[in-house]
């Protein structure tokens, strides 16, 4: 999906049919839609200087080739000059819209009371986004360059003919925009009256400077008289977040890390940006979204820990074995790091989830063998040496193996398709939480029986 701001609804339908053309080129791409303009009740609220792209991709493309194909139309839509274009999935563009409040990867915010200082503060922001690496389709959001004819009243020229400024700028109001000055009713139905100069005498802007102004002693007067008419370049939107003006440039990622890049991002806006007293940057986005989750996740798994820890002293009843349970934690460790780092060596929000879910299998694990040691010594009577070690581990083989083989197999699609678009998070989750079962689940067969043995403290009642 592409977003197209031009200056028109026809100036965007001509670039947009150059655009259809380019894209439809790509081998990938099955069919090109463009929607411009929106609808009077529409939810999305942009002008008519936007419009949309829905590219329709061949069926049936592997996520790899999906990631060509994005590449090939970011490349065909960077030969169009002068036009600021946004490439994601219609999912991707309502989460990050909901997240940055914008159809970007990110956004830096800057705040301030002078929109002079604020524009050029975005220019500035934008051109150094533009030299970080993995950032992509830079956008300043609301830039100036809206045609708008402005009318600067001259206070020497109204002195002299005795206008009221906001007199002649309430006339300007009435003969352009119209008002009303009265009703009619016809029936029990009630219609207003709406002053308003006739549409022949006001379809040229040239002709406004010709609009008659009555002086106070009857003299019929041009507005060119008492003013300066003229067209310039204009704000079309003045932005605004918690009651604080504010400019907006959003970029994308491509090709790398977003927490990388928005970090990278952050860097270089420190070191090469000088903000003037009371203006300041906040960034927004998927990348500060994913911090805060991180940061909840850690906090919330450490108080879960800690509660579990203290559960597990109750029932273990002697602290050595309590290590023993624990200790089969870093055996899971091993596996997930090993996951992340075959698959990139980046920490996501999902490699996290997948951390936290292969601990709870592991601990389970280890509590199974555990807990088998403590019956066959105090329950059934046996003393606890090699032997009773070897049949204990033996005894919990198949139901450890059966639950890492039946999650390992109901998570193997999810990993072999975690490049995929839509598995951003369960796929990284899934090859976590393998990696982890896999070298958990020998180190728990292998390594905790000959722990147990040689750090295990299993007696019967009468013997403790």
């Amino acid at each position: 999906m592409s977003a197209v701001p031009g200056t028109s609804i026809g100036r965007s339908l001509d670039i947009g049919g150059r655009v259809a053309n380019e894209l439809r080129k790509i081998p990938a791409v099955r069919a090109v839609a463009q929607r411009v303009g929106r609808a009077e009740l529409a939810g999305d609220v942009y002008g008519t200087h936007y419009s949309e792209f829905e590219v329709d991709l061949k069926p049936g493309l592997p996520g790899e080739e999906q990631e060509v194909a994005q590449a090939d139309i970011r490349q065909a839509l960077g030969r169009f000059i002068g036009v600021n274009f946004s490439v994601k999935p219609f999912l991707t563009e309502r989460i990050e819209e909901s997240l940055s409040g914008y159809t970007a990867a990110a956004a830096v915010n800057i705040f301030g009371n002078d929109l002079g200082v604020l524009e050029r503060k975005a220019q500035e922001v934008a051109r150094v986004l533009n030299g970080v690496p993995g950032a992509t389709e830079v956008t300043v959001q609301s830039p100036p360059g809206l045609p708008q004819l402005t009318i600067r009243l001259r206070k020497d020229a109204l002195v002299h003919w005795g206008f009221d400024p906001t007199d002649v700028l309430d006339v300007v109001r009435m003969a352009y925009a119209g008002d009303t000055v009265g009703q009619t009713y016809q029936g029990n139905q009630v219609f207003n009256v709406i002053l308003i100069l006739d549409a022949k005498n006001r379809s040229s802007v040239s002709d406004i400077g010709s609009l008659p102004l009555r002086a106070p002693d009857g003299t019929l007067i041009p507005l060119r008289q008492v003013a300066d008419i003229y067209e310039a370049s204009g704000r079309y939107q003045i932005m605004h977040q918690g009651g604080q003006r504010m400019a907006s440039v959003t970029f994308n990622v491509a090709g790398g890390s977003t927490s990388a890049v928005v970090q990278a991002a952050q860097s270089r806006i420190r070191s090469q940006i000088k903000l003037p007293p009371g203006t300041y940057i906040q960034f927004a986005g998927s990348a500060q979204a994913q911090a805060q989750a991180q940061r909840n996740l850690i906090l919330n798994s450490v108080i879960v820990g800690v509660a579990i820890v203290l559960l597990l002293s109750i029932v273990t009843r002697r602290w050595q074995n309590l290590l023993l349970i624990l200790v089969n934690i870093p055996f899971a460790l091993v596996g997930g790091v090993l996951a992340v780092f075959g698959t990139g060596g980046l920490l996501t929000l999902g490699s996290m989830i997948g951390f936290v879910t292969v601990f709870g299998i592991t601990v389970r694990n280890s509590i199974l063998i555990i807990s088998h040691y403590e019956h066959l010594v105090e329950v059934e009577g046996m003393r606890w040496n090699l032997t009773t070690g070897i049949k204990g581990a033996g005894d919990r083989l198949t139901p450890i193996l059966m639950t890492s083989l039946v999650t390992g197999l109901g998570l193997l699609p999810l990993a072999i398709g975690s490049g995929a678009p839509g598995q951003e998070i369960e796929g990284p989750m899934a090859l976590v939480i393998l990696g982890g079962l896999f070298t958990s689940t020998a180190l728990n067969l292998l390594i905790m029986p000959s722990l147990a043995l040689r750090y295990g403290r299993f007696a019967l009642d009468n013997e403790i």
